[in-house]
C-alpha cells in the first residue's frame, strides 16, 4: 500500500475576488515567512563584514568569505527543500510539513538574537530545516487549491502568491534592515523572527480553510510501478547508474585535483540527487517522461537564472555598502540593506502590469510558453547587469586602492528594475509550471527539486561573488549580462521541439 498526496473535495467554497480562501492563508503565511527570511538575507553578509570596533559591530569577515558562506547558506535553505518534499510526500503531507516548518522557522530566527557564535550557526542550521519544509510545500498547495485545466486562474492564483512574498521581502528589507543596521544586528535578527511567528499563527488560524488540501492518505490505487525505493533503485538500471557515477568521479577529480574538500562533497551529495531525478524519470510512463524532461531543463534554467538574480544579498549587496554613494541629497544616509527592498517594490508595482501584457502578448497569436517566458526573462534580467558594469566604470581609486570616488545610487536602481522585469517574466511562471507537469505522486518532491535548482544558483552566485575580487566587478557584472543574453537565446531557439514534449500540458 503507497502513500499519495491528495486534494479532497472543499468543504468550503468560499472565494475571494475569485480565488479560493485558502489563497489568501498561504498567501499571508508566505509573507510573514519570506518577511523572516528576506529580513535575514538583508542584513546577513552586511553583519559578517561588518568591522568589530564599531558602535554595532559584526563579525569583520572579509569580503570573499562572507559571500562564501552567503551561498553556501542560502544554497542549503533551498536543497533542504527535497527532503522536505520527500516528509511531506511519504509522511506528513504537505499541509503538516509546512506546519512544522514554521515552527523549525520561529526557533531558528529566535536563536539567532542571541549574541553568541554557538546561537549564529544554530539558528542557521534551524532555519535551513524550517524552510525546507515549508518553501516547496506551501507552493505546491497554492497549485492544489486549483482543479485540472483552470491554467489560467491558477497562474493567476501564483501571481497573487507571489505578491504576497514580495509584501513581506520588501517590508522585511525596510524594517529588518533600519533595525540591525542602525540600532543591532541581533535585534534586527529577533525582528525577523517575530514576523515568522505571525505567519504561523495565520497558518494555525486558517487551517479549516485548507484542510482539503496537501492532505496524505493510503492510496491502492496507485501503479505497482511506483512503489519504488528512491535510493536503492538508482542502481537497478543503467541511466540511473551512469548519472550517479559520472557525479561521483566529478565529485573525486575535485577532490584529488584542486582538493576542495568542500565542493567535492557538495557534488557526492548531487550525485544521488541525479541519480534519484533519473529513477523518478525512469518511473514514469511515455508522456510523464517527456514532461519531466522539460521540468528537468527548467531546473537547469532556474540554475541560471538564480546564480545571476542572486548577486543582490551577497555582491550587490556589498556593492551598496562599500562602493556606493549612500548619501541622499547630503540629508541622509541609505542604510545599503534597503537596496535590498527595491526588487520587492518593483515587483509589487509592476506584477499586475508583467501578467497583463503577457495576456495581450497570447491574444496576439505569439508565442506564450512558460518555457519562453523563462528564457526571456534570464536575458532582461541578465541586462540589468550592464548598469552594473556602468556603475563599476564610476568607482575611482587611488594608488593605495582606497575609493575616493563612489558610483550614484541610481545605477542600482535600474539594475533592480531590469532583474525585477525579468523575474516576473521567469520566477512565478516556474512555480506554476512545475505543478503542471510533475505527476500527481511526485508533485511535492518535484517543487522541492525546483527549490534545490535554486539553492544551486544561490550557491553559483556565491561562488561568482567571492571571486569578484580577482576579476574585477566591471568584467564579473559584464559577463552575466552577456552569458545571460546567449542562454536565453539559445533556449529560445529549441522552443519548438520542447512545446511537443508537454504534450498540451498548458
Amino acid at each position: 500500500m503507497e502513500n499519495k498526496i491528495i486534494n479532497k473535495k472543499s468543504p468550503n467554497q468560499k472565494t475571494i475576488l475569485g480565488h479560493p480562501v485558502g489563497l489568501f492563508i498561504l498567501f499571508f503565511t508566505e509573507l510573514w515567512e519570506r518577511f523572516s527570511y528576506y529580513g535575514m538575507r538583508a542584513i546577513l553578509v552586511l553583519y559578517l563584514v561588518s568591522a568589530t570596533n564599531t558602535k554595532n559591530p559584526g563579525l569583520g569577515w572579509e569580503n570573499k568569505d562572507a559571500i562564501s558562506l552567503y551561498g553556501w547558506y542560502t544554497m542549503f535553505v533551498y536543497l533542504a527543500t527535497i527532503p522536505g518534499g520527500l516528509l511531506a510526500d511519504k509522511i506528513l503531507g504537505q499541509r503538516k510539513s509546512v506546519m512544522l516548518g514554521g515552527f523549525l522557522l520561529v526557533f531558528g530566527h529566535s536563536i539567532l538574537a542571541i549574541e553568541a557564535m554557538w546561537a549564529f550557526y544554530s539558528g542557521l542550521v534551524f532555519i535551513v530545516l524550517g524552510v525546507g519544509c515549508l518553501k516547496g510545500n506551501i507552493s505546491t498547495m497554492v497549485g492544489g487549491l486549483y482543479k485540472k485545466g483552470e491554467n489560467d486562474r491558477r497562474d493567476l492564483g501564483f501571481y497573487i502568491f507571489y505578491m504576497g512574498i514580495n509584501i513581506g521581502a520588501a517590508s522585511a528589507a525596510l524594517l529588518v534592515g533600519y533595525v540591525g543596521e542602525t540600532i543591532g544586528w541581533h535585534y534586527g535578527f529577533g525582528l525577523a523572527g517575530l514576523g515568522m511567528a505571525l505567519g504561523q499563527l495565520v497558518y494555525w488560524r486558517g487551517q479549516k480553510f485548507i484542510s482539503h488540501v496537501g492532505n496524505i492518505v493510503e492510496d491502492n490505487k496507485v501503479r505497482n510501478n511506483s512503489k519504488i525505493n528512491l535510493l536503492s533503485d538508482i542502481f537497478k538500471k543503467t541511466n540511473s547508474i551512469i548519472g550517479f557515477s559520472v557525479m561521483v568521479i566529478l565529485s573525486l577529480a575535485i577532490y584529488y585535483v584542486f582538493g576542495a574538500w568542500d565542493y567535492a562533497l557538495l557534488l557526492f551529495g548531487l550525485a544521488f540527487a541525479v541519480g534519484i531525478a533519473i529513477v523518478i524519470y525512469n518511473d514514469g510512463d511515455s508522456i510523464e517522461k517527456d514532461r519531466i524532461l522539460v521540468t528537468y531543463l527548467a531546473f537547469l534554467i532556474v540554475i541560471v537564472f538564480w546564480g545571476a538574480f542572486e548577486q543582490a544579498g551577497g555582491l550587490m549587496n556589498v556593492y551598496a555598502k562599500q562602493k556606493t554613494d549612500l548619501s541622499l541629497f547630503g540629508l541622509f544616509d541609505v542604510p545599503a540593506s534597503w537596496f535590498q527592498s527595491v526588487n520587492a517594490i518593483f515587483i509589487i508595482i509592476f506584477a499586475t502590469l508583467v501578467g497583463s501584457f503577457w495576456v495581450w502578448w497570447k491574444n496576439k497569436g505569439n508565442e506564450y510558453s512558460s518555457i519562453f517566458k523563462m528564457a526571456i526573462g534570464v536575458i532582461i534580467m541578465g541586462w540589468g547587469f550592464f548598469f552594473m558594469s556602468i556603475a563599476s566604470s564610476e568607482v575611482v581609486y587611488d594608488t593605495n586602492s582606497i575609493i575616493t570616488q563612489k558610483s550614484a545610487m541610481y545605477w542600482l536602481v535600474f539594475a533592480y528594475l531590469f532583474h525585477t522585469l525579468g523575474e516576473l517574466c521567469a520566477s512565478p511562471v516556474a512555480l506554476s509550471f512545475i505543478t503542471k507537469l510533475s505527476p500527481s505522486r511526485w508533485a511535492a518532491f518535484m517543487m522541492g527539486a525546483y527549490f534545490a535548482a535554486t539553492g544551486l544558483g544561490n550557491k553559483v552566485a556565491g561562488l561568482i561573488g567571492e571571486n569578484a575580487s580577482n576579476i574585477g566587478d566591471f568584467w564579473t557584472f559584464t559577463g552575466i549580462g552577456i552569458f545571460c543574453s546567449v542562454f536565453g537565446l539559445l533556449v529560445i531557439l529549441i522552443i519548438k521541439p520542447l512545446k511537443r514534449l508537454v504534450h498540451e500540458a498548458e
